[in-house]
């Protein structure tokens, strides 16, 4: 029977749930657990797919297809375990799929509430996750104690501690402890006030995580041992930390959270493993250089629309023990002139996938930039379609070339609708979607970077390049050095006389770890580095065998 973790938050949103859960997962694994993590989130849209990115951030996808919340990213960065559909619901898939059984009378005429309707769908999806050889799942809740949507969700998982007895289920609060700047003082009226809406629900939680900008001395750990009835060896301070995120589980095992949790559960286990992780904080805390690169988005004011792409543009650095400086450079700006003085000082660009009309020229004049001045370019989804854009009009000459999704009447329609999506008139989850197979061109970029002759990465995507105009791009020199096993789709493309130039339809970003860093991500890195250290031929970033 499989253990249960629930990770509930309070006093406000943003804390850090994600990470923390995240961290939990890995000192888990390290400990020599297996582990599944699920995130739950209250809200009613069905899932995350249609959801603006200001208001959500990334959508983050799974091998099978599935649309969901960003901090799915996080548990298969920590944890190296890929999630899946079952790994993230909401409140509105769970209303859609009650409402539909009820449609269909699979309830035999009776009345469908809350409880137990509701509460007992909510336990089906998180119990579908229990399986042989598992031995805890972790479950976020998302959102705050207190959220009315919540409600539902945390008598759900206060049922499953009455159901599988409290020594089988682990309830851990994540809450703010505020400094007050100008009493000189922390306060822990919130955490008690969150604490106690939470033992209002039926719940008391057994480990006390407390999220603080500041140190939090015994004294204030014990008053919130005292009134929040937690043990005082299970209130973990989480302070901000100095570098990275990746050395929150660090800060989780040196307070014996991961002791707590097998005392718990009563297993016996040897103590966490931490060398693979502590060497690659070691990378990052003491590098060896910098290397700056330029992301032209569309997004470029908004952390989290990027998550992925950030955290793995950071995994390639630490392949080199190099800091990556990371320019968010806005397309629209380049649209009016500025901003190619950034680029000119980047030692690499990265566009990454997008939808819309904005900043699409934008994107198409950095790619532009990059190929001229012999800069590294590296373009996701949009762009890799950017850069064939680029080059059918630049170089093959094909004036007014573009793609479908922005004009309809292009002369020269380089990119254009899949045809299975013509027909799609539903928004949320009908995109080419998960995991799809791609053959490598012996003697490529891509090819030398993964080392096999067939990969398997993860799509989210409409649009593909034409291949009414694959036989004029290779003619003047476009590499199509990744298509689908049945040579019908693009999957990857390149330039042979640029120093590193590739652009790929898949996302590569969703399977890049710190310990296993993306295998273009680390050679775009590499390139960068080689860019802006010309004349350090010796250099340790210039040869990257020894982190193959």
């Amino acid at each position: 029977m499989a253990k249960y973790i629930f990770i509930t938050g309070g006093v406000v949103s943003s804390l850090g749930k994600g990470l923390t859960s995240a961290s939990v997962g890995r000192l888990l694994i390290n400990r020599g657990l297996t582990i599944r993590m699920i995130k739950i989130d209250p809200y009613l849209n069905v899932d995350p797919g249609t959801m603006s990115p200001f208001q959500h951030g990334e959508v983050y996808v799974t091998d099978d297809g599935a649309e969901t919340d960003l901090d799915l990213g996080h548990y298969e960065r920590f944890t190296g375990q890929p999630t899946s559909k079952k790994s993230n619901f909401t409140a509105g898939r769970i209303y859609f799929d009650v409402l539909h059984k009820e449609r269909h009378g699979d309830y035999l005429g009776a009345t469908v509430q809350m409880i137990p309707h509701i509460t007992d769908e909510i336990k089906a999806r998180i119990r579908a996750v229990e399986e042989k050889g598992v031995d805890v799942i972790l479950v976020e809740v998302g959102g705050t104690v207190g959220d009315i949507e919540g409600l539902t969700f945390l008598e759900a998982i206060r049922q499953i501690g009455l159901e599988e007895g409290r020594e089988n289920v682990m309830y851990l609060h994540l809450t703010y402890v505020p400094f007050i700047k100008a009493a000189g003082e922390v306060k822990t009226k919130p955490s008690q006030q969150s604490v106690a809406k939470l033992r209002e629900i039926g719940i008391t939680p057994d480990v006390l995580v407390c999220r603080s900008e500041v140190p939090l001395d015994d004294d204030v750990r014990r008053k919130l041992s005292l009134f929040c009835n937690v043990a005082l060896n299970a209130v973990i301070v989480e302070q901000d930390v100095k570098h990275s995120i990746y050395e929150l589980p660090l800060v989780l095992c040196e307070q014996g959270l991961d002791e707590l949790v097998m005392v718990h559960f009563r297993l016996a286990r040897p103590p966490a493993k931490m060398d693979a992780w502590c060497k690659m904080i070691e990378a990052l805390i003491h590098p060896e250089g910098t290397v700056k690169i330029a992301v032209v988005g569309k997004y470029s004011e908004l952390q989290d629309a990027y998550k992925s792409i950030y955290e793995s543009i950071c995994h390639g650095g630490i392949a080199f023990k190099h800091k990556v400086e990371i320019v968010k450079v806005a397309a629209e700006d380049l649209e009016e002139g500025k901003g190619f003085d950034v680029l000119g000082s980047a030692g690499g660009i990265l566009v990454p996938g997008g939808f819309g009309e904005r900043g699409i020229e934008g994107k198409i004049a950095a790619v532009k930039f990059a190929r001229e001045n012999k800069i590294p370019y590296f373009g996701i989804c949009l762009g890799l379609q950017m850069a064939v854009i680029e080059f059918a009009r630049h170089v093959c000459g094909l004036a007014g070339a573009h793609t479908t999704e922005v004009n309809k009447q292009s002369p020269h329609p380089v990119v254009c609708l899949m045809e299975e999506q013509e027909k799609v008139v539903d928004l949320g989850g009908s995109m080419r979607l998960g995991a799809w197979p791609c053959a490598l061109k012996p003697g490529t970029r891509a090819a030398a970077a993964y080392g096999v002759a067939q990969i398997s990465e993860r799509h989210r995507h409409r649009f593909e390049v034409n291949n009414a105009y694959r036989a004029q791009l290779e003619e003047k020199g476009l590499v199509l050095s990744g298509l689908s096993p049945d040579n019908n789709l693009v999957e990857i493309i390149e330039l042979a006389d640029h120093p590193w130039f590739v652009g790929c339809q898949f996302h590569p970003e969703f399977k890049s770890q710190p310990l296993v860093p993306q295998p273009l991500f680390r050679d775009f890195i590499g390139a960068a580095i080689r860019k802006q250290y010309p004349l350090l031929g010796a250099h340790p970033a210039a040869h990257k065998a020894k982190h193959k």
